[in-house]
């Protein structure tokens, strides 16, 4: 049993099955976005006015948010412009762990079907000496802890 909480300053995420992955797509700067939530649907019964029942639906996840260092030609990137730019969808299923001082996975999060919906980079600053950063936003279904 784990006696102090997991640090979230050590993890990776690897992309299952994607095609010209290098060494680079599993390397992240910041991972956000990994939540779920319950929709409800109100319910007025009839004569109690102090009140709505709220039944439950369906679940809904939000879309993740991954930030890294900018590379050229890396297969992340170039899954991103297919799909963007030609219309050319691979879901992919994602794999992101925390990750423990042998750097061994202590817990991890399955996501699936997931695909771009959004790619971004920083501004470019002559004033500033901050390396790029781009910004790449997946929707998928649903995801599962491991």
């Amino acid at each position: 049993m784990n006696q102090y909480p997991l640090t979230g300053f050590h993890f990776k995420a690897s992309f299952l099955g994607l095609p010209g992955e290098t060494p680079v797509d599993v390397k992240f700067k910041n991972i956000s976005g990994l939540t779920m939530s319950l929709n409800t649907e109100p319910l007025n019964e009839g004569g109690e006015n102090r009140f709505q029942h709220k039944l439950p639906t369906r679940a809904a996840y939000s879309d993740i948010t991954l930030k890294r260092g900018f590379f050229i030609n890396t297969g992340l990137y170039k899954w991103c412009k297919n799909a963007i730019e030609h219309f050319e969808f691979v879901p992919l299923t994602i794999l992101i762990s925390l990750l423990n001082e042998e750097h061994q996975p202590t817990f991890s999060w399955r996501v699936f079907n997931a695909i771009p919906t959004k790619w971004e980079i920083t501004a470019f600053d002559a004033e500033s000496n901050e390396i790029v950063i781009e910004s790449i936003v997946l929707s998928y279904s649903y995801f599962t802890s491991v």
